[in-house]
């Protein structure tokens, strides 16, 4: 009979690598502890949750909860239970048999399974003092998180193609103050009729400038007529970090996001994923749910791969 799972040794490899400290990655974290699993968080910088200023969307605080402060419960909880977490960015994986060989900053490490929650960045918009906008909600990356907040504001979205058109269709719902501002080439522009059916105002052409007035954000769009709003929104897109997937050959979806299984499972055999970098929705509930729904399905397949399996 195999060793006892729940008392590994220490020179064991781990059970399980999770890549990413975000919201996915920190409750598969918390789960497989639960779990007595060997589990390490690999850390690679900031989560994109950090940047939220108020979460008014996250179950259980009614009153809104700030990014960071998210992350920083979901951490404590993590490491409550036993998971490890390093500031350390993996570089490469490599199956070895029934492994994987993670190569971190010099050295390496083998887990019997990895979970990939490595997100996506944004395709921000060259707009200065951006970063300080996004911690003060005047630029906005995500109308389902925080659409609600707009409710009959000014508001501005920042497009290259019919993404933008439908953003602005979305926060119609909020507001009926919504311009789209068009940056890319007008014949990337189709859905124009769209945007008169619902009355959103159409501006094309780069925005030349940006002023950011106390609680409000001014567009310099054209000829040196600006116009106040009291929101941008940035409807550019995202891209998707799956480059460690790619290199194992893990199946992607056309807008490069990973394709997972019911299981959270990837093509490749031993490999997870859940979060932002899983095609659907960039929501936090969303990606701790996938989180533990991965997390089950890996403490699961490590039980009968020990013989540790009631028939």
């Amino acid at each position: 009979m195999t060793a006892d799972p729940t008392e590994p040794s220490p020179q064991a490899p781990l059970d399980v690598l999770v890549v990413g400290a975000g919201p996915g990655g920190l409750a598969a974290a918390t789960y497989l502890a639960r779990f007595r699993r060997r589990v390490l968080v690999a850390d690679g910088g900031e989560p994109r949750a950090g940047w939220i200023p108020v979460s008014h969307n996250m179950p259980g605080f009614p009153q809104g909860i700030a990014g960071k402060d998210i992350l920083a419960r979901m951490r404590e909880q993590a490491e409550e239970y036993g998971a490890v977490i390093q500031p350390v960015r993996v570089e490469r994986l490599t199956p070895d048999g029934d492994h994987f060989v993670a190569d971190l900053a010099g050295r390496q490490l083998r887990a019997r399974a990895v979970v990939l929650a490595t997100g996506v960045e944004d395709r921000l918009p060259p707009l200065p003092g951006l970063e300080d906008a996004i911690r003060r909600s005047l630029v906005r990356i995500c109308p389902i998180c925080d659409g609600y907040e707009a409710t009959g504001k000014r508001v501005a979205v920042l497009g290259r193609d019919d993404m933008g058109v439908r953003e602005a269709a979305f926060l119609r719902t909020f507001t009926r103050h919504v311009t789209l501002v068009h940056m890319g080439p007008p014949e990337a522009l189709t859905e124009r009729r769209a945007l008169e059916e619902m009355g959103a105002t159409l501006i094309e052409g780069p925005v030349e400038a940006v002023r950011l007035n106390g609680d409000h954000a001014t567009a310099l769009c054209w000829g040196g007529q600006y116009r106040d709003f009291d929101f941008l929104y940035s409807a550019l897109g995202t891209r998707p970090n799956a480059g460690l997937a790619e290199t194992l050959g893990a199946a992607r979806a056309e807008d490069g996001r990973l394709t997972v299984d019911e299981h959270q499972r990837t093509s490749v055999k031993g490999l997870y994923a859940c979060g932002d970098v899983v095609r659907g929705l960039n929501q936090i509930a969303v990606a701790t749910a996938e989180a533990a729904v991965a997390a089950t399905a890996i403490h699961n397949a490590l039980r009968e791969a020990d013989g540790w399996t009631v028939d």
